[in-house]
C-alpha cells in the first residue's frame, strides 16, 4: 500500500487567506470573530460570525465571467485549490485520469438558494437563472476544479455536515493509499453566513446568542453556550509519497490513518456516552500505528454544552486516561468559527503546520475550564513543542464522526 503526503495547502478563512497568515494568526491567537456585516441580524438574537474578510476573486485567478457563474462556496473553493496547486508544484507532473478530487460542503450554494428564492417570490419563476441549479448543488464546486485543473480521475464530494472535508481527505486518502490515484484536491468550502442559515441554526439552538465577539466561541470553557458559524474554504494536495519524492515536492506531513463513524444516535445531539466519536478515534490512531512520542489533538471543540464534554470523554475512552492527559490539545474553533464543511480541512492544515513547524495553536478565551473537560486544551497561548503526531477530529449533525491520523514527516 501506499503512503500519503500532504505537498500543498490553500486556505480562505476568516483568520487569513493564505496559509502563512492564517497559522501566523492560529499560532498568536489571533480571533476572527467579529460583528456580522454581512447582513443585517435584527431579529435573529444573533449578532457575531466569522466572516471572510475582504475576498476577491480575481486575486487568485479568478475573472469577473467566472464569479458571476460561481456561488461564493464554490470561489471560496477554488481559490484555496488555486494556492494549493502553487504551493505543490502539482501541476503537469501527474497523469490527468490519476488525478482527481475530493471537495465537499455541508450545505453547497447556499448564497444563489436564497437569492433565487428571493427572485421566485417577487418575480416568478420565469426569472429564475438557468444557472441556479449548477451554482447551487454542493459538488459543483469539486467540479469546478476538476475542468480547471483537467482532474479526471475519482472525483468524490462528501456531504457530512460538520464532518464533511475530514471525510473528504481521509477517502482521497484510501483512494492514494490503495492505488487509485496519484495525487487528490481535498477538502471543504463554505459560504452561509446569511440570514436564512443563522436563523436555521439560531432556532435549533445551535448558535450563541453572546455579542461580545472575545466571549462567544468559548470550546471547553464553563460558559459556552453555542457555537459561532464561519465560512471559507481549506484544500490540501494529497499525494503517493513515493511520487512526492520523486519530483521533489515539500511534504508537510505524512496523512497515515483515517476512520469514520456514525452514533445512530440523534440528528443533532452527540451521544452522551461518546461511543462513535471513540471508535473513531481509535481506528483512526492505531492505523496510523499508534505512535509514540508527543501527540498533537486537534478537537472539534464547537463551544456547545453538549460536544465539548462528550468529546473529552470520546479522547479517554480512546487513548485512555493516561495517553488522553499527556496529549496537547486545542479547538481552533475559538479563533476560525465553525467553518461547518469547510472547518476539517481548516483543522487538518492546522494539525498539519503545528507537526511541521512545532508550534501547537491555543484554545482562546479558555478562563474556567469545565469540570467535564479537564483535559490538557492549551488555554489562551500557543506551546512550542515538537508533536510527533497529530488527530484532527470532526464530529458532525447526524453522529458522523471523522478522524484524520497525521504523522510527521523527517
Amino acid at each position: 500500500m501506499n503512503r500519503v503526503a500532504i505537498t500543498g495547502m490553500g486556505v480562505i478563512s476568516p483568520v487569513g487567506c493564505d496559509i502563512e497568515t492564517a497559522f501566523r494568526n492560529l499560532s498568536g491567537g489571533v480571533s476572527g470573530i467579529g460583528r456580522i456585516t454581512k447582513f443585517n441580524p435584527e431579529g435573529t438574537k444573533i449578532s457575531v460570525a466569522a466572516e471572510v474578510r475582504d475576498f476577491n476573486p480575481e486575486n487568485y485567478g479568478i475573472t469577473r465571467g467566472d464569479a458571476r457563474r460561481m456561488d461564493l462556496f464554490s470561489q471560496y473553493a477554488m481559490a484555496a485549490a488555486k494556492q494549493a496547486a502553487e504551493d505543490s508544484g502539482i501541476g503537469g507532473t501527474v497523469d490527468p485520469e490519476r488525478l482527481g478530487v475530493y471537495v465537499g460542503s455541508g450545505i453547497g450554494g447556499m448564497q444563489t438558494f436564497v437569492a433565487e428564492c428571493e427572485k421566485l417570490a417577487s418575480r416568478g419563476p420565469s426569472r429564475i437563472s438557468p444557472l441556479f441549479i449548477p451554482m447551487m448543488i454542493s459538488n459543483i464546486a469539486a467540479g469546478n476544479i476538476a475542468i480547471e485543473y483537467s482532474a479526471k480521475g475519482p472525483s468524490l464530494p462528501v456531504v457530512t455536515a460538520c464532518a464533511t472535508s475530514t471525510n473528504t481527505i481521509g477517502e482521497a486518502y484510501r483512494a492514494i493509499r490503495f492505488g487509485y490515484a496519484d495525487a487528490i484536491f481535498a477538502g471543504g468550502s463554505e459560504a452561509t453566513i446569511n440570514l436564512l442559515s443563522v436563523a436555521g441554526f439560531a432556532n435549533c439552538k445551535a448558535l450563541t446568542e453572546s455579542d461580545d465577539p472575545d466571549a462567544a466561541s468559548l470550546p471547553f470553557d464553563v460558559r459556552r453556550a453555542g457555537f459561532v458559524m464561519g465560512e471559507g474554504a481549506a484544500i490540501v494536495v494529497l499525494e503517493n509519497l513515493e511520487h512526492a519524492k520523486e519530483r521533489g515536492a515539500h511534504i508537510y506531513a505524512e496523512i497515515a490513518g483515517y476512520a469514520n463513524t456514525c452514533d445512530a444516535h440523534h440528528v443533532t445531539a452527540p451521544d452522551p456516552e461518546a461511543e462513535g466519536g471513540a471508535r473513531a478515534i481509535r481506528l483512526a490512531f492505531e492505523e496510523a500505528g499508534s505512535p509514540e512520542g508527543l501527540l498533537y489533538i486537534n478537537a472539534h471543540g464547537t463551544g456547545t454544552p453538549l460536544n465539548d464534554v462528550s468529546e473529552t470523554l470520546a479522547i479517554k475512552k480512546a487513548l485512555g486516561e493516561e495517553r488522553a492527559r499527556a496529549a496537547l490539545i486545542s479547538s481552533t474553533k475559538s479563533m476560525t468559527g465553525h467553518m461547518l464543511g469547510a472547518a476539517g480541512a481548516m483543522e487538518c492544515i492546522a494539525s498539519a503546520l503545528a507537526l511541521s513547524r512545532g508550534v501547537i495553536p491555543p484554545t482562546i478565551n479558555l478562563l474556567t475550564p469545565d469540570p467535564g473537560c479537564d483535559l490538557n486544551y492549551v488555554p489562551n497561548h500557543a506551546v512550542v513543542a515538537q508533536a510527533e503526531a497529530a488527530l484532527s477530529v470532526s464530529l458532525g449533525f447526524g453522529g458522523h464522526n471523522a478522524v484524520i491520523a497525521l504523522r510527521r514527516y523527517v
